[in-house]
């Protein structure tokens, strides 16, 4: 696909105001940097500014080994970066479920000079995604990124002028305004998840008699994949590790299982190290589109790993 061309039907099929295309070579006014300290101008001051100021251009985050970037145009966030993630459109498809491991590997062996925009309108065309499932991947993990820099308050920030991400880059504008709010609202979730689950190197196990709370529940896929860990020997946060889950994340899911009964804390034993994969059944229900789960797949599940 001739660049000319694919900017055109990628034009076509997504408005050239929407997800958007940075002409390569484009250059933009060059204007001084901001930088400094997160312990005193913190995420959502930052955000503020940006969303208020209507700014273009870069935030780069830092804090020991983390580096996350977000990109903005006239005060919306249109993409981010995150140190362990390549942000490719196939790992976003994966995360929100609209491909497997298998068919995001099996794609990139095959396209691998396209970048994720051609990817994009290759996939569309060809009837394994919708539009809706790109914008809607892409969404997911831009805001997946931002909210978890809301808990950093220490670290550096860097803000650059009008940079931009590389063209190749699939990009989504979203407005600040709803993101600080909700991100302000999970601070104050956080803060008192910490009451209730202070310590992630605790470990979990299943309830003696699961019954006495499960009549009505449903696990959600995010709990799938937490229960699929659930071992004396796995620390809550060697579990959040393995899938990928911030502190957040992890204390939420875990705090919702421990009031519904399925599971308890307890000390894991010294040195104990992550163990347990996924079964097959449990890995499937883990996608975006998962069912509600019966209670008596609930307690074959939980036999067997009790077994384990």
């Amino acid at each position: 696909m001739h660049e000319k061309t694919g900017y055109n039907e990628y034009v076509r099929l997504f408005g050239s105001n929407g997800m958007g295309w940075t002409v390569p070579g484009q250059k933009s006014e060059s204007k001084m940097a901001l930088k400094g300290n997160l312990q005193d101008f913190g995420t959502t001051q930052l955000l503020n500014l940006v969303h208020m100021a209507r700014k273009t251009g870069s935030l780069q985050l830092s804090k020991t080994s983390d580096v996350a970037e977000l990109y903005f145009r006239e005060g919306r966030l249109i993409h981010t970066l995150m140190t362990g993630s390549d942000g490719l459109l196939t790992s976003m498809l994966v995360r929100s479920g609209k491909l497997s491991s298998e068919q995001a590997r099996a794609i990139q062996m095959r396209a691998k000079e396209q970048d994720d925009k051609r990817l994009a309108l290759i996939l569309i065309q060809n009837g394994y995604i919708s539009k809706t499932d790109v914008v809607q991947s892409v969404t997911r993990y831009m805001l997946d990124t931002v909210y978890r820099l809301f808990t950093w308050t220490e670290g550096q920030f860097y803000f650059e002028p009008n940079k931009q991400p590389e063209h190749t880059r699939i990009t989504v504008p979203i407005e600040l305004g709803n993101v600080i709010m909700e991100g302000s609202r999970r601070i104050q979730e956080l803060e008192r998840l910490q009451d209730e689950l202070p310590d992630l190197n605790m470990a979990l196990k299943f309830t003696d008699r699961p019954d006495a709370k499960l009549r009505n529940i449903s696990l959600s896929p995010v709990e799938w994949k937490v229960v699929s860990y659930v071992k004396p020997t796995n620390t809550i946060r060697q579990i959040a590790q393995a899938n990928k889950m911030t502190d957040f994340q992890i204390r939420k899911t875990v705090y919702g299982m421990l009031q519904a009964g399925l599971v308890e804390l307890i000390r894991p034993p010294d040195g104990a190290r992550p163990s347990g994969r996924p079964s097959a059944s449990s890995a499937r229900r883990s996608g975006a589109t998962a069912p509600s789960v019966k209670r008596g797949v609930i307690h074959r599940l939980i036999d067997r790993i009790k077994r384990l």
